[in-house]
């Protein structure tokens, strides 16, 4: 017998348990249901097996005081190969309760856990083996493929989530003890677990033969999905035919249009040619014309700026002659106060004042009247003459004051008759002028008339053509239109074309899956038919039970009996006997209850 390495023989060993302990993790904590905590045994023993492992041909370190064997220098090593680890190697360094390598090294391996990162960083590690020849011999665990083969079942336990509590532990203390009997069993619990096992396949078989009626009821909804789609496709195969001939006959009548098109447009070019050399002739003689019109504009324009600087200094002059007659008024307010004795005449005066400020006003407004105007002016003058000359004989004490007055008067009514003739003069002269350019207007104004009528015809002409045109342009984009549609209904067929291959390949697979499903069954049934050696009666042909004769329902489900095999509800199968085939009590029917309870009473002496 050639004896075997025991390096090797202890690596296998420590891969075995490793294996064992992941394994058993991931189905208890599977079956917990919640997050782990530090308390929880199957975790615990998870952390002693890596600590195992990690340890397994470390080199020992001298140093003055003692040897040291610790896996914090390798776990260190991560930092610098993993750069997303230093947050870990700095929190695990920041715990207060930690003195020991051997405890930061336990804490480091918990917060791994917790991030899910356990595999990701020791295969850094595996991967440096240059580096790790520092800290371990080359038989060590590590440096071998189980090491690899470890570090890829640490993969699974991603699967675990786990809340572990770091700072009030004792890391530093713990001993590492392998807890054997969590991995090892009796015969006893393994018939427990078949039993368990069995109970769990025809559990799983009910189960499976449902999902099959609901996958052929789906199937078969599949089936009538694809006929209305087939014909939904043939239809619109129809539809397609139809709208690619009437594409093809809109295209043909888009071709003729677009030729009559053209006709049209050479035609409208030529007469715009045509009517274009007509316009520039008449634009030339027509500025021709205008330039005429502008000089003879221009010098009325400036003979108006002289009437308008003429009249600006007449009315300058009447202003003078108001502010005069305003002196004149504040004389005779102040002859009033001197003057009690005759209020009454001078109240008189202040209204022929007033009507002297009147018919100046009047004399303003009207400079461009006739000889009528002159003359009731004249009248009024004398009036005011009488006036003045009974005003004389009244005020005696005042002759001196209002002859200055009356003076003043006389001297602006000469200016003013001397300004008068010389502004009718003037506007005589005007209004030949005027009367002549109204004549030159007049023969100008129907010669525009003329060209208005001409371009009327001519844009009635281009309106006509541009309204053909929009015609043309609408059909254009009707035909488009079309075009976009027949585009929309290609690609909708192409997406039904693609659903109903994506369904067809889905059915094969539904198909493929109940085929395996189906040979499952069968060889589950073919097992429990060795095991028990009785004929089962097919859950398809039981619809109601047996002794109560109630019928099956997702609430009332389905159970065989063990002895005959036959199949009851629940209220009529919740006996259990031990079979001579199985002894350990199995489900039993009442009447096959009653029986054999009879055989044993009998046998009994």
């Amino acid at each position: 017998m050639a004896t075997k390495d025991p390096t090797a023989v202890e690596r296998a060993n420590l891969l075995n348990m490793a294996k064992l302990s992941i394994k058993g993790l991931i189905e208890s904590a599977l079956s917990f249901g919640r997050t782990l905590d530090s308390d929880y045994p199957p975790l615990q023993q998870f952390f002693v097996v890596m600590e195992h492992c990690l340890k397994h041909g470390l080199k020992v370190r001298k140093s003055f005081l003692s040897y040291n064997k610790t896996i914090w220098g390798p776990l260190e090593l991560v930092e610098k190969l993993y750069p997303e680890a230093e947050e870990i190697g700095a929190s695990v360094r920041d715990l207060p309760g930690l003195k020991t390598p051997l405890g930061r090294a336990r804490a480091w391996l918990r917060l791994a856990l917790m991030q899910k990162k356990m595999a990701d960083y020791l295969r850094c590690l595996i991967i440096q083996r240059d580096l790790l020849s520092e800290f371990y011999e080359y038989h060590a665990l590590m440096m071998e493929e189980e090491g690899a083969v470890i570090v890829g079942l640490l993969v699974g336990l991603n699967v675990i989530d786990a809340n572990l509590c770091v700072k009030g532990e004792d890391l530093d203390s713990q001993v590492g003890v392998i807890d054997f009997s969590m991995y090892l069993k009796n015969e006893e619990d393994i018939e427990n677990e078949r039993d368990v096992q069995i109970a769990a396949i025809l559990d799983q078989k009910n189960y499976v033969e449902e999902l099959n009626r609901q996958l052929n009821s789906t199937v078969s909804s599949l089936h009538s999905r694809v006929d209305s789609l087939e014909k939904s496709n043939t239809k619109l195969i129809e539809e397609l035919a139809i709208a690619k001939n009437n594409i093809i006959k809109l295209q043909e009548e888009n071709h003729q249009l677009r030729s009559e098109n053209k006709l049209i447009l050479m035609k409208t070019q030529q007469h715009l040619e045509v009517t274009k050399v007509d316009v520039e002739t008449e634009l030339q003689t027509y500025k021709h014309s205008r330039q005429g019109l502008d000089e003879m504009y221009n010098e009325a324009r400036r003979q108006l700026r002289d009437e308008s600087q003429l009249r600006q200094d007449v009315e300058n002059e009447l202003a003078v002659q108001v502010s005069m007659k305003h002196e004149i008024e504040l004389a005779m307010k102040l002859l009033e106060k001197d003057i009690h004795e005759k209020q009454d005449t001078l109240i008189g005066l202040r209204q022929q004042l007033e009507e002297v400020k009147a018919i100046n006003i009047e004399m303003y407004q009207k400079l461009q009247g006739s000889e009528d105007g002159l003359k009731e002016k004249n009248e009024i003058i004398a009036r005011l003459e009488e006036k003045t000359n009974k005003i004389t004989a009244a005020m005696r004490q005042l002759e001196q004051r209002l002859q200055q007055a009356e003076k003043a008067q006389m001297e602006a009514e000469d200016e003013d008759k001397k300004y008068l003739q010389e502004c009718q003069s003037k506007s005589d002269n005007l209004q030949k002028q005027i009367s002549q350019k109204e004549k030159q207007l007049v023969q100008l104004e129907t010669d525009l008339k003329i060209e208005k009528e001409w371009r009327q015809t001519l844009q009635e002409d281009l309106q006509k053509e541009k309204d053909a045109l929009s015609h043309l342009r609408n059909e254009t984009q009707q035909i488009i239109s079309l075009k976009k549609e027949f585009l929309n209904i290609q690609d909708e067929n192409q997406q039904l074309k693609k659903i109903y291959h994506e369904q067809e390949q889905a059915l094969q697979e539904l198909g493929n899956k109940l085929s395996e499903s189906k040979l499952k069954i069968e060889d589950i049934k073919e097992a429990n038919k060795a095991l028990q050696g009785l004929v089962w009666l097919k859950d398809k042909e039981a619809t109601h039970c047996k002794l109560c004769e109630k019928e099956f329902s997702l609430s009332k489900r389905k159970h065989h009996c063990r002895n005959c095999g036959e199949i009851f509800c629940n209220a009529c199968s919740d006996n259990e006997l031990p079979l001579p085939s199985s002894p350990k009590p199995v489900r039993v029917c009442d009447s096959c209850h009653a029986l054999l309870i009879q055989r044993c009473s009998s046998n009994l002496p």
